[in-house]
């Protein structure tokens, strides 16, 4: 077997075990052993498997993984995103729609703490859903804006994306951090602004806010945002030390971890020292998950590499005689189909070894292409068949709302447009990523 012929077997027998629902991080494993088994042998298979295990970890970038990861299970079991819903929300009170906006904020406030997207929907769809069902909102308008608003923590940083796309790519994680901030609020504005559009244009979506007594209201009202403030305080310590030089992103990741976890001992989260256990193994758990199908997408990546297949097909592209703005939508239309039926560590894997090169020869900038490609990673986790936010949403709601799965599809796509429109302009304004990065870390 020639090699190109190997590297497009490697990608059809990857999509063939995904297909069969075998879990991301074995299938990778299994279609990349294969495959270098053919081209190399047994010996030379085990060899490379075993050196990409060790040295595609063995970096000091990759133990703020496990850190940040630690911070949001801190910040979760601390009651931290409860504290960042009700400040938002106090602050939101009179508008129409008002708790729908006090979500995408709070998610976006909170996803400075958290760093994952499925977590966040989780927390929020416990905790939002129930007050907006008591408040009579209309059941898809709540669960498609929690479903799509959870996906702001893959984007503003702390984000578990942003360094595995640093890692694939030996980019900057502070500068990816930095592209990610203003992306993120962007959306969390533009999504409120089509709250208060659906819900002037059809008011059985949310009802109209209760009638407060103004002195009284403005004073819980500065009370209940005020309760923000470690949340507030520990963002300003990871991203403040990253980007003032003071902090690697692993000592911010761990300084980070050491404050929430002191924030929720002092506050009186952590009642029981089992609350800190609890959250520590959680983090174990997750942690080793997210490790093996890391591993198996770098092990597989190497082995796609090895074929030549991502350079030969580099080599055909910079070759036709089409503008490179076709490639690039091209390439954008590819992942974001994958999106839809992929994770984004397995989009990364499989794209990310033939496009990166391509790009970067074209012209575009790394680092902008690490934000549309978050981009579309998060449109993917709310898009069918394959939505993780959505089957999130799904598991935390009570058996007894009745609320299906096509009711949160259903619920999600006028959201899912608004993230279409900000990936287009992002497309066509890199310096709405750029700008930050360059102004902070030059």
């Amino acid at each position: 077997m020639d090699f190109i012929t190997g590297g497009i077997l490697c990608i059809v027998m990857l999509l063939a075990l995904m297909g069969m629902g075998l879990q991301i991080g074995l299938a990778f494993l299994l279609s990349g052993f294969f495959i270098s088994f053919l081209l190399l042998g047994f010996g030379s298979s085990l060899s490379l498997i075993g050196q990409v295990a060790y040295f595609s970890i063995a970096t000091p970038t990759w133990a703020c993984i496990p850190l940040f990861i630690l911070m949001g299970s801190f910040a979760a079991s601390g009651g931290f995103a409860r504290r960042a819903y009700n400040g938002v929300n106090a602050l939101s009170q009179g508008i129409r729609g008002s708790l729908a906006i006090a979500t995408c904020f709070s998610c976006a406030v909170f996803g400075a703490v958290s760093g994952s997207s499925i977590a966040t929907t989780a927390i929020f769809g416990k905790m939002a859903l129930p007050e907006m069902n008591r408040l009579q909102y209309d059941k898809s308008f709540s669960v498609g804006c929690i479903a799509s608003a959870g996906t702001f923590a893959s984007m503003i940083p702390p984000s578990m994306m942003m360094i595995i796309y640093a890692l694939f790519t030996q980019q900057s994680v502070a500068k990816l951090f930095a592209a990610g901030i203003i992306p993120g609020l962007m959306t969390a504005v533009v999504y409120s602004i089509l709250i208060i559009y659906r819900v002037k244009q059809n008011p059985q979506l949310a009802p109209s806010p209760p009638s407060i007594d103004k002195q009284n209201a403005e004073k819980s009202r500065w009370k209940e945002s005020r309760q923000m403030w470690p949340v507030i305080v520990i963002a300003v310590v990871v991203l403040g030390g990253i980007y003032s030089s003071l902090f690697t992103p692993t000592e911010a990741a761990a300084a980070g971890a050491l404050i929430t976890l002191l924030f929720g001992w002092f506050l009186g989260s952590f009642r029981k020292v089992s609350f800190v256990t609890d959250a520590m193994k959680e983090s174990a758990n997750t942690t080793a998950m997210l490790f093996l199908i890391n591993i198996g997408a770098l092990f597989y990546s190497r082995v796609l590499a090895l074929t030549r297949l991502p350079t030969e097909l580099t080599m055909l592209l910079q070759n036709l005689d089409v503008p490179r703005i076709f490639i690039l939508i091209g390439i954008l239309s590819i992942m974001f189909v994958l999106g839809m039926i992929m994770v984004p560590v397995g989009i990364y894997a499989l794209t990310l070894p033939v496009v990166f090169p391509m790009l970067v020869s074209l012209g575009y900038d790394p680092i902008w292409f690490g934000v549309i490609a978050l981009k579309l990673t998060e449109i993917g986790s709310i898009t069918p068949p394959v939505g993780l936010n959505v089957y999130a949403m799904k598991g935390v709601i009570p058996k007894e709302m009745d609320i299906s799965l096509e009711t949160i599809f259903r619920g999600v796509w006028p959201f899912c447009i608004c993230d279409i429109i900000v990936l287009v302009f992002l497309v066509l304004f890199p310096q709405i990523s750029l700008w930050l990065p360059k102004l902070l870390l030059g």
